[in-house]
């Protein structure tokens, strides 16, 4: 299956550490050699890369975990392809526009049956069950909320009652963001960490690599950080279980 790395943030953040770890599992360490992505959001805008090739080979992607991107939420994934050919238009993260925002997500399993979830206007460029588990989601939520709803936390409860019943067609953990809510939810495997201060050491479990937050950050900064498996090999994880969404805002879970 494929892996997951997300980010929420009260303060534009970059992921370099972070995406050192998942870089390494998209081919080297793990076998998620079919291709990878990341979306950065800056405000209601979003910057999305995107490679076929297997992340730890891609010189994209050592740009991204070398240039501090710095972003209040982020999407990123590492692919090992189940369903749909390898190529750019199945390659993670998907985005859509609803509501003047643009929706990005990702995601990690294998759905069975999916082939007629409906979709509506958000018609899948692709063939993987992943994007057109997006696409319903976003149909779902258009029709329970013709209007954009004034509380958006609304809608992101929504869509992890939505999300529950795609566990019903396989396995599903995924992450979906509209820039400034992101909501985890978890079929099998998800695991996130909120850093705040008093900041510490951190190290890869993949990779020898280290950083000391203190250093990177102020004492307001509050970063979450979302993952298939922990990245870090001494600090403490939350382990999701199955059938749990949590949504986070702005670093902090809601």
């Amino acid at each position: 299956m494929c892996e997951l790395l997300g980010m929420s943030a009260n303060v534009p953040t970059d992921i370099c550490f972070s995406f050192k770890g998942l870089r390494e599992r998209g081919g080297r360490i793990g076998p998620h050699k079919d291709g990878w992505g990341v979306a950065f959001y800056e405000n209601k805008g979003l910057c999305i890369f995107k490679d076929p090739q297997p992340s730890y080979a891609s010189e994209i992607a050592r740009l991204i975990s070398d240039y501090p991107i710095k972003s209040k939420a982020v999407i990123a994934h590492v692919r090992q392809a189940n369903r749909g050919r390898i190529g750019m238009e199945n390659t993670h993260p998907f985005s859509r526009e609803l509501w003047g925002r643009n929706w990005t997500y990702a995601h990690n399993g294998q759905l069975h049956g999916y082939q007629n979830l409906p979709v509506e206007r958000f018609t899948p460029v692709g063939t993987t069950d992943s994007e057109r588990a997006f696409c319903y989601l976003l149909s779902q939520l258009d029709k329970r909320f013709p209007v954009r709803p004034s509380k958006r936390r609304s809608a992101f409860n929504f869509l992890r009652r939505e999300a529950n019943k795609l566990r019903e067609f396989g396995i599903f953990n995924m992450l979906i963001s509209d820039g400034e809510y992101l909501l985890a939810f978890c079929s099998t495997k998800l695991q996130w960490i909120t850093r705040r201060a008093p900041f510490g050491m951190a190290h890869l479990s993949d990779i020898d690599v280290d950083i000391d937050f203190a250093q990177e950050t102020t004492p307001n900064d509050v970063v979450t950080v979302i993952a298939t498996e922990p990245l870090t090999a001494n600090e403490q994880w939350h382990k999701m279980q199955a059938g749990e969404g949590q949504l986070f805002r702005f670093g902090e879970p809601i």
